[in-house]
């Protein structure tokens, strides 16, 4: 697993309790030695000083850390800001995105918005910044839940890799294929950076079906009716959770993907669980 690009995402936490469960947390992830730990930024920029606050904390205890920037709904002007203080900061590596639109954010914001789409600012963040800044993408393996159609969607991600993207990391999926088949279509598109499989652990049924309705990750049919036959035992849920996923991970890597990013939720466990198999 060493020669994989193995990474962990987190989201700023929003009370002093929630930072103190973090860092247990991470010192429990940090001890798996990830490449770097990402954190999210909130629609329109809701989370942008916790996101901050996080990543600055993540580098003071020796790890390297990701800030996720999102333009929606942003100026130049304040981009620009964002990213002089990164650089000010030492910060290298960056997850750029168009981000999810603010609450009560209509089409006529977005029309009149500075930036509309992801690749608009990896354009700009290399205007701003030349090579200073790695710059990690997202990628659909399933599509966009926004976009016109799959060719749609993997010309939309060969743009921003055009735009100067380093390397991506995927939406979290279940179908192995989905995430070949993407990788196949971006590379006949001249897309060839690396494609990091992005990995959610399955804990919770009802809140695994309810991220899934709101991004577009299909759950395989006998992957929902298993999770649902096991109504409110947790144990099993894990269990069965773990094992699917872990196999996933396995296929992937063994099929050639560069690496794993764990969609953590700020949890240890299931991350932890799932690379302790992987490692074996």
């Amino acid at each position: 697993m060493s020669t994989h690009n193995f990474s962990i995402e987190f989201f700023p936490p929003k009370t002093a309790e929630g930072a103190e469960k973090l860092r247990a947390t991470r010192a429990r992830l940090a001890a798996l030695a990830p490449k770097y730990f990402s954190v999210t930024f909130g629609a329109g920029g809701s989370t942008q000083q916790g996101t901050r606050d996080t990543v600055l904390e993540i580098i003071g205890e020796g790890h390297e850390a990701a800030p996720h920037l999102s333009c929606i709904g942003s100026s130049r002007a304040s981009l620009r800001a964002i990213l002089e203080d990164y650089r000010s900061q030492g910060i290298k590596r960056l997850v750029a995105l168009r981000g999810d639109l603010p609450s009560g954010y209509g089409a006529m914001d977005q029309a009149s918005s500075e930036f509309r789409h992801a690749n608009e600012l990896v354009e700009f963040v290399r205007a701003e910044t030349g090579d200073w800044f790695h710059i990690e993408v997202a990628a659909y393996p399933e599509m966009h839940p926004q976009a016109r159609s799959p060719q749609d969607d993997v010309q939309n991600f060969a743009r921003k890799v055009k735009a100067g993207a380093n390397s991506a990391i995927t939406q979290y999926f279940y179908n192995a294929d989905a995430y070949f088949r993407f990788v196949d279509e971006a590379a006949r598109l001249g897309a060839t950076v690396p494609v990091i499989a992005g990995i959610m652990p399955i804990t919770n049924y009802t809140q695994l079906m309810r991220f899934s309705d709101m991004c577009g990750t299909e759950i395989p049919r006998w992957i929902r009716l298993k999770l649902a036959s096991y109504g409110d035992d947790t144990e099993s849920i894990r269990a069965f959770g773990q094992d699917v996923v872990t196999q996933l991970c396995q296929r992937l890597l063994a099929g050639g993907a560069p690496g794993l990013h764990f969609y953590s939720l700020n949890q240890a466990g299931p991350t932890e669980a799932i690379w302790q198999q992987l490692v074996k």
